[in-house]
């Protein structure tokens, strides 16, 4: 199988050219690529690869001077996979940096952050961190290089492919398996990792519940998601749910997007939106893989895509922006706001076909629209702010 280049393999060239040895942390959800791509590092720096979902591998690890002078001395770098695995290895991990300054990568969701907790703080000003997340429409254009006179139909389908089958690497490159075989792992990537996995990290209770509130969301692309409406169908409570969705938006398989707040009273702050990273992974959620034109719920499925993108785009390129969108009470609403930390403003419609930004946002701001025809130009240079 092609080995497609992540856009972050340039950040993980620069970090090794330069003398920074910080700790690199790659978050991502499961799935996403990070193994692969601590198994080209292993392989093109012909050092070990340290995965943490074994315990012979922590045991490695013990947190004592000798033994982590030995690993610092045999490793010019050290590479650690699913290092969450292994709440205690903030202890480590300073010392490492600490003693040896020796240049350590770790990939991993956000769950150290989580389950090391204070521990974790201690690491302040000892790492720096980007993303592997499910493929961006630019990394595809990108590897797969298409001729300028099939760009624009490459583009076409790639935009059909993309909004039903979602971005996780392995299930975009099985264009040459029937559709059965990618629901089934689709399926398989919901099941094991994105319900189980988390699941058993956070011990929650119950797997269902946890199905279920995503099912919910994911047929309200586009809406605003009350918790209490989904708590009440579910006869679950409130807390339930808003812990739960917090626990899916910090494991990268939601996207919150809240409503902007101002001191207008007209505006509308009480609830926020919610999207996936990945459609495949709604699209498994809910069943539904029909050819687009054929779904009721297509304009959603394109915001979904938009949204997505552009979230992939402010973690790689770390972005200093803030997302949300804004509704008055009127129902007239803009589908995206883009606020950078300068306090400028983008107001962004997101469009199937040609439209216009409805002029309702009060404070001063410039004005984009994305459509199937322009996404990927747009999606690309929106961040760029003035």
């Amino acid at each position: 199988m092609l080995l497609l280049k992540r856009a972050i393999e340039d950040n993980i060239d620069a970090y090794l050219k330069s003398d920074e040895v910080k700790i690199l942390f790659v978050w991502g959800p499961r799935r996403s690529g990070k193994t692969t791509l601590i198994d080209k590092l292993a392989q093109k720096l012909g050092v070990a690869k340290f995965n943490f979902d074994l315990g012979s591998d922590r045991e490695k690890f013990a947190p004592r001077r000798e033994i982590l002078e030995r690993i610092a001395k045999e490793n010019k770098v050290i590479l650690i996979d699913e290092v969450q695995s292994y709440p205690e290895a903030t202890v480590m991990l300073k010392l490492l940096y600490d003693e040896f300054k020796v240049k350590i990568i770790a990939t991993g969701s956000s769950e150290l952050r989580q389950k090391s907790s204070q521990t974790f703080d201690t690491m302040a000003g000892r790492f720096n961190e980007i993303y592997c997340l499910p493929l961006s429409v630019s990394e595809i254009i990108n590897n797969e290089k298409p001729k300028a006179s099939e760009e624009a139909e490459f583009k076409k389908q790639l935009l059909k492919k993309l909004q039903i089958w979602g971005t996780y690497p392995e299930v975009y490159m099985t264009d040459n398996k029937a559709e059965k075989d990618r629901i089934d792992l689709l399926q398989r990537i919901l099941d094991a990792y994105v319900l189980k996995d988390v699941i058993d990290i956070y011990e929650l209770k119950n797997q269902k519940l946890a199905k279920d509130i995503l099912t919910k969301i994911a047929l309200q692309l586009g809406s605003e998601v009350s918790m209490r409406e989904i708590a009440n169908s579910l006869g679950a409570y409130p807390s339930t749910v808003s812990n739960y969705i917090e626990i899916f938006i910090k494991n990268y398989i939601l996207i919150s997007l809240p409503s902007f707040k101002t001191n207008i009273r007209k505006a509308v702050s009480e609830n926020r939106k919610l999207y996936f990273y990945d459609l495949g992974i709604r699209n498994i959620l809910i069943q539904d893989f029909r050819d687009l034109e054929l779904r009721q719920d297509k304009g959603g499925v394109f915001e979904n895509f938009v949204i997505s993108e552009l979230e992939k785009m402010r973690r790689l390129t770390n972005a200093k922006v803030n997302f949300y969108f804004y509704r008055e009470y009127s129902g007239k609403e803009v589908d995206l706001i883009i606020e950078d930390y300068k306090k400028n403003y983008t107001a962004v419609e997101i469009k199937s076909k040609k439209g216009k930004v409805q002029d309702i946002f009060p404070l001063k701001n410039i004005s984009k629209v994305i459509t199937t025809q322009n996404y990927d130009e747009k999606v690309a240079s929106v961040l760029k702010v003035k």
